[in-house]
């Protein structure tokens, strides 16, 4: 017995068009629309508190550190002086609280253009940003992150891409496309790095978004390396390309010592998912989801774009 009654309210997100995921429901702290999107935050029996935004998980107490660890700890350790960081989305807060753990860090921009979103995640969601917004490195903007880039004028180290999946109508599909990645790579210092989350990886939706994005991304950066981890509440693989030009750092190609050696030197403690042997799991991509980017034909431009399920 799970303890839940017949009477529990259920939270259910489509997986895929023929798959749900259900989860018992013990409050629903807020509900309500932003000026962009219909945003949740819920608490749940098996994830604790969640952020949902336009019915899409997009992360949960129980497994928020896998994600956000991930997404950022790769570039962020690969990345030799990681001085200058623009985080675009991550209403949440953990994506910067992940990139602060580098001592070299002396500017985090974080542009997230739902400022409710932000207040919510500020309000309901500490474990998720540990007081990440108070840091004086920090520089929070309420703007379209494409807008931004397009006039900032000193470059970054390392640009992370934490924005929701590229749904039809949502605010973040134009940050998936050829001409979002040409404008990235310009704003990236010489060996600079960008990642991006970049949707499921499960052998029944790897090609839902994942393998276009891998193979747009691949249209404009000169290596670009596929990894994955296991977000349960999710309900799947999720996957991240890590990005960068011929002289910038191949982030797939750190062994383990190098890894670890690295976050030893910088001080980065406090770790629950990655080091050596969890970012060698990571990049070990299975054969389904390697044979499927090879045969990936798609380009995503602001002219085709693609939308995920």
């Amino acid at each position: 017995m799970n303890g839940l009654s017949p009477r529990t309210i259920w939270y259910m997100e489509r997986i895929t068009p023929t798959l749900v995921q259900a989860s018992g429901v013990r409050q629903v702290i807020y509900e309500g629309d932003t000026p962009y999107q219909h945003a949740q935050v819920i608490e749940t029996d098996p994830f604790g508190k969640m952020l949902v935004l336009d019915d899409k998980t997009q992360s949960s107490e129980a497994d928020e550190w896998a994600y956000h660890e991930a997404l950022v700890q790769p570039v962020m350790t690969a990345h030799p002086n990681p001085r200058r960081v623009m985080v675009a989305g991550g209403g949440e807060g953990a994506t910067i609280r992940e990139a602060l753990r580098h001592g070299a860090v002396e500017e985090v921009v974080m542009v997230d253009l739902d400022a409710a979103v932000v207040d919510l995640c500020k309000a309901h969601l500490p474990n998720h940003h540990q007081g990440a917004f108070d840091d004086p490195r920090v520089t929070l903007l309420h703007e379209d992150a494409l807008a931004y880039l397009e006039k900032r004028e000193t470059p970054f180290d390392v640009i992370i891409i934490d924005v929701p999946d590229p749904l039809e109508g949502g605010p973040a599909y134009l940050l998936y496309t050829v001409e979002f990645y040409e404008l990235v790579r310009a704003r990236l210092a010489p060996g600079g790095l960008m990642v991006a989350q970049s949707g499921p990886t499960g052998p029944t939706n790897v090609d839902e978004v994942f393998t276009a994005i891998a193979r747009t991304m691949a249209k404009v950066f000169d290596h670009a390396s596929p990894s994955q981890v296991n977000v349960p509440s999710f309900g799947m693989m999720w996957g991240f390309i890590a990005c960068g030009g011929a002289d910038a750092p191949n982030v797939a190609a750190m062994t383990e010592a190098d890894v670890d050696a690295r976050l030893r030197e910088r001080g980065v403690s406090s770790l629950r998912f990655y080091d050596g042997e969890a970012h060698r799991g990571m990049f070990g991509m299975p054969k389904y989801v390697r044979e499927a980017v090879a045969a990936e034909t798609r380009v995503i431009t602001r002219g085709t774009p693609l939308y995920a399920i």
